[in-house]
């Protein structure tokens, strides 16, 4: 079926379920959203079940829109808004989208701007016209979720953003010729390694790429196969879905924008916020190496404006042939296993991403219930027979061991982390403990990309566990706005901690010791025996961190620009267990329980005799197949 005709039929059956006496203006697609305009908005309004039954009858995602005859002026209805949202909302912005009818609403406390069942939205709608949408206000100001807010609320971006959803939509819905269906997986990165991970989902009718990576540490192999014929061209990839923010995952998504591709990604919003401060990040940090990066800082601005957010469990169709939803992988902020539905019940696919399968202070545990699943592609870091990791309960009791005899003793503590995730973490048990007396009370400061790191994770409390949110939401408790943390905001200040003789916590970047202002604090009191230096993460293999931890003190460190020596005389500890993935018991509980089971699992993200291990385990314990894929191959699974 062509689109039109497509789209005639979708007006069709809209009109079939709204009451004949609802004028429906407009029917289109923006991306994967059926868009109808109506001049009726209050039947809307006061009908709560009908966009439901749309959504339903039509079996796609919709919106309503009021027609532009119905939306009051700027000025008239911002008054409106402000004065049907109670004043304890605390609403910090408003602004209008003209292209839409949309106005977007930023207030600290969203769920009493949206009103009880969404009572004050309604409200809005039928005195104003204008459609409302309301985000949360982050308690603590993340330049980031700032930033992007703003360019996405230029008029000249609307516009462009507006051009391109309706292009999507086209893609999406074209038509497909008959023939016969195959399902395929091509290993572009990832395999029988860690770092640029890279997948590439192909059907008859269509393209996707999952994940799109780089490996830092690699000078030889730092980027996926995006080189080969079945990648190009990539216009002609109908999607990219990235699984989480971190590098080795989004590292290289702007520089598909670089080199032509137009389409869509589809991922969290923490994940698209996220993933953008880290790839400026990493532009900034190769400039400052005298490298040359791969990308600019426009090409990220291009990633943003062709970026989809979608919720955890909210299902889409992203290609003629290919339906999306993304489930909780418990890793870091906004996390997500895609699934993807393939066909009219072809074939079911989902690929872990980096998955936690435990209840951490911030997360839930991995989603491993799908509705249907042929084919597993599942990470295996720890997937070695000997990759048992403490519990949380296990590595917060040593924490706390470490920094009661430290602080006790006038000591200062030094924690090396990556800015996302496991420094949120860390802190999370700082808090804790500190206010409840387990350890004594000092400052911690926070220094490197964590403050910002941390602030959105305040814009999206959402996406934290079950007791977390309750914490925030019930009982206005938000762990992350404790007066103990400190950001750490000029080099000024940090000179003032370094020479501070009082004992403290810092946190600080980066998490193995190769590099940012962790290595200023190291240079000052690494040599004090009353200072502790605490591992917190991964340290791999040939960085300073992993040096330390096998028992190396004599260190060279760089001190501008020339050689430093230090003698490491500040005790080196390693607290286990708060890594954001699966220890190997934990790989085996995900598949154990398992709902459905897949026939196969297609193993990846993990050193070769690692995945070895996981595989032949898997195949025993299961009889379920089991593959370790080398990059480049491709496997037809149906």
């Amino acid at each position: 079926m062509s689109y039109e005709a497509l789209l005639r039929r979708i007006k069709e059956d809209v009109e079939a379920i709204v009451p004949e006496d609802i004028e429906i203006t407009g029917v289109e697609f923006e991306g994967p959203v059926v868009v109808i305009q109506t001049r009726n908005m209050d039947e809307f309004v006061y009908d709560t079940n009908l966009v439901r039954k749309l959504a339903q009858g039509l079996k796609r995602r919709v919106a309503i829109r009021p027609h532009s005859s119905l939306v009051k002026d700027v000025n008239e209805a911002s008054a409106i808004i402000k004065e049907i949202i109670p004043i304890e909302a605390r609403i910090t912005d408003v602004a209008f989208n003209h292209d839409s009818n949309e106005v977007t609403i930023e207030a600290l406390s969203p769920g009493l701007a949206i009103g009880k069942h969404g009572s004050n939205l309604n409200e809005i709608k039928k005195r104003t016209g204008w459609a409302p949408l309301v985000v949360r206000t982050p308690p603590i100001e993340s330049k980031s979720v700032k930033d992007i807010r703003q360019y996405l609320k230029d008029p000249e971006i609307t516009e462009r953003r507006k051009n391109f959803l309706k292009k999507v939509g086209r893609r999406i819905f074209r038509d497909i010729p008959d023939g016969e269906n195959w399902v395929r997986n091509t290993s572009l990165g990832g395999y029988r390694e860690v770092g640029r991970s890279c997948h590439m989902l192909t059907t008859r009718n269509s393209k996707i790429l999952i994940d799109i990576g780089v490996n830092v540490g690699s000078q030889d192999h730092p980027s996926p196969y995006l080189q080969m014929s079945e990648v190009q061209p990539f216009e002609s990839i109908d999607a990219i879905v990235v699984t989480h923010a971190h590098l080795d995952h989004s590292g290289l998504v702007p520089l598909m924008y670089k080199y032509g591709y137009d389409g869509p990604i589809y991922c969290t919003a923490p994940t698209r916020d996220m993933m953008a401060l880290l790839q400026l990040d990493y532009i900034k940090v190769a400039a400052a190496e005298g490298k040359r990066p791969p990308y600019e800082s426009k090409h990220v601005q291009d990633e943003i404006l062709h970026t989809i957010p979608i919720k955890y469990n909210e299902t889409t169709d992203i290609a003629p042939d290919i339906r999306l939803t993304l489930h909780n992988a418990g890793h870091i902020l906004g996390s997500a296993s895609p699934h993807f539905h393939i066909g009219d019940g072809l074939y079911n696919i989902a690929y872990s991403g980096d998955i936690k399968f435990e209840r951490t202070w911030l997360f839930n545990s991995a989603t491993n219930k799908f509705p249907r699943l042929e084919t597993l592609v599942m990470e295996s870091t720890y997937g070695g027979r000997k990759d048992f990791q403490p519990t949380r309960k296990e590595a917060a009791a040593q924490l706390k061991s470490v920094l009661k005899r430290t602080l006790g003793n006038g000591g200062k503590v030094l924690i090396p982390v990556f800015a996302v995730g496991r420094s949120q973490e860390v802190m999370i048990v700082l808090e804790k403990q500190m206010k409840n007396g387990q350890i004594p009370k000092a400052p911690i400061y926070l220094d490197g990309m964590i403050w910002e790191a941390t602030a959105i994770h305040t814009a999206y409390p959402e996406f934290l566990n079950n007791q977390l949110r309750t914490q925030i939401f019930q009982r206005n408790e938000n762990p992350f706005l404790s007066d103990f943390f400190n950001k750490v905001d000029s080099r000024e200040m940090r000179e003032n901690i370094l020479h501070d003789s009082e004992p403290c916590v810092v946190l600080a970047t980066s998490g193995m010791l190769n590099g940012g202002p962790v290595m200023e604090y190291l240079k000052y009191w690494g040599s004090d025996p009353k200072n502790t230096l605490v591992f917190v993460g991964y340290q791999a293999e040939g960085t300073l961190g992993r040096k330390i931890q096998k028992g190396m003190q004599e260190l060279i460190v760089s001190e501008k620009g020339r050689p430093m020596a230090i003698s490491l005389k500040a005790v080196a500890e390693t607290v286990d267990g708060f890594s954001g993935h699966s220890d190997r018991k934990q790989l085996i509980n995900y598949i154990s329980t398992m709902d459905p089971k897949p026939d196969r699992i297609i193993i990846h993200h993990g050193d070769e005799l690692k995945e070895m291990d996981i595989a032949s385990s898997l195949h025993r314990k299961y009889g379920m197949t089991t593959m370790m894929p080398m990059n480049l191959e491709t496997y037809r699974l149906r």
